[in-house]
């Protein structure tokens, strides 16, 4: 397994908070890092556009203040979500920016470009890409990735289908950089798993949809503490792409959600048909993102006090057969 220089003495716990579309925000990744586990959200959130300059300042300007005033224990590197795909068409401002702030990590979704890799090696960040397979995975490393994020089934938002066991094991037969697995990891046992299978981060998300700090409405924050794995709807009606969600939401938008329909992949959409009308509830505002692993999260509760009982569970997760 390999550890970038980047995390080094920089982390309390091997974690990645995965960036929640809508739900990460500035607050959200400045608590992660200040509590010792990577944080990240997607440039997108930041609407309009040059909000994104101002995201990326106060981040970098809270963090050195951190840091600071706590050598000790310095925060942890943050990271941008970028989604490559053609419908985003602020990919290019939105990396200029990445670029103005030395942003240290750039995660991609969507798409891999070698351009975009050898932009942020220029400027001295590291890219991980999320994949759903072995296909994508060659791809990404073949155009320059540093590393990659395989997304197991039960993971929230879009996802794969495949089994951690088995993903991670095939990753590692040809792939020593950093692997960082997503898949229902709710838990600081989950965590433990994780870097047992031969992955160096887990790559939590859910779990922070149920903080103070997350941009997330409250009535989605009670979901993810009420709901469990049997609560999860696998489906690619929202966007084009599969994805779990949040049977309540999907119910209280007046659909069934175990007679779903299913959606054309090559038409990504966020809400409308042709007459401008709408065509069908709007991710991830209406119907709410979330992984398998949402039994392990039962209070809202501030993204340290999450960040500590991880720890505590992580630590203590020693299989009692040794």
């Amino acid at each position: 397994m390999s550890m970038p220089a980047l995390f080094k003495g920089r982390l309390s716990l091997p974690v990645i908070g995965s960036p929640l579309f809508i739900v990460s925000g500035p607050d959200l990744v400045i608590a992660q890092c200040k509590a010792g586990i990577v944080g990240s959200f997607p440039a997108l959130n930041a609407r309009p556009a040059a909000l994104l300059d101002e995201w990326l300042h106060r981040i970098r300007e809270e963090l050195a203040a951190h840091d600071r005033a706590h050598p000790e224990r310095p925060s942890a590197p943050f990271a941008v979500n970028q989604i490559v795909h053609k419908s985003n068409n602020r990919l290019e401002q939105d990396l200029a920016l990445c670029e103005k702030h030395k942003v240290p990590m750039i995660i991609t979704s969507l798409g891999a470009r070698e351009d975009l890799n050898q932009a942020a090696h220029g400027w001295g960040g590291i890219v991980f890409h999320d994949v759903i397979n072995q296909k994508f995975a060659h791809k990404a490393v073949e155009k320059g990735a540093d590393g990659l994020i395989l997304v197991s089934a039960g993971a929230g938002g879009h996802a794969g289908t495949q089994s951690p066991f088995a993903f991670v094991a095939e990753t590692r037969a040809w792939f020593d950089g950093p692997i960082a697995l997503s898949g229902a990891i709710a838990n600081g046992r989950a965590i433990r798993a994780a870097r047992v299978l031969g992955a160096d981060f887990a790559y939590i998300g859910s779990a922070f949809i149920a903080t103070d700090e997350a941009n997330a409405v409250q009535r989605y924050k009670e979901m993810i503490t009420t709901c469990s794995a049997d609560d999860i709807v696998y489906s690619n009606l929202f966007t084009g792409v599969h994805g779990n969600y949040l049977k309540p939401s999907i119910a209280a938008a007046g659909l069934d959600p175990d007679n779903l329909p299913s959606s054309d992949p090559s038409k990504m959409s966020f809400g409308t048909d042709d007459s401008g009308e709408r065509a069908k509830p709007k991710a991830w505002k209406e119907i709410w993102g979330s992984g398998q692993g949402i039994g392990s999260v039962s209070s809202i509760v501030p993204v340290a006090e999450l960040v500590a009982r991880l720890k505590r569970e992580y630590d203590a997760a020693i299989d009692p057969a040794l």
